[in-house]
């Protein structure tokens, strides 16, 4: 079964319940990474290793 097939079944499940749809794949995938980027920049702040900033703040930074 492919990821667009189990999404469209986890739809239709929701809507017999009476349930929110499930978020469509692919939406948070961006978010997921800089997380993860952000994370590992808070286990090397913990680890006492020089870090970099993290890439969502680069602009704010600049501005």
């Amino acid at each position: 079964m492919s990821i667009t097939q189990q999404y469209l079944l986890d739809t239709h499940r929701a809507r017999q319940h009476g349930e929110a749809a499930p978020p469509a794949p692919g939406t948070g995938e961006w978010q997921l990474v800089r997380e993860l980027w952000c994370h590992g920049r808070f286990r090397a702040v913990l680890a006492g290793r020089l870090v970099r900033r993290c890439p969502s703040r680069r602009g704010h930074a600049r501005a």
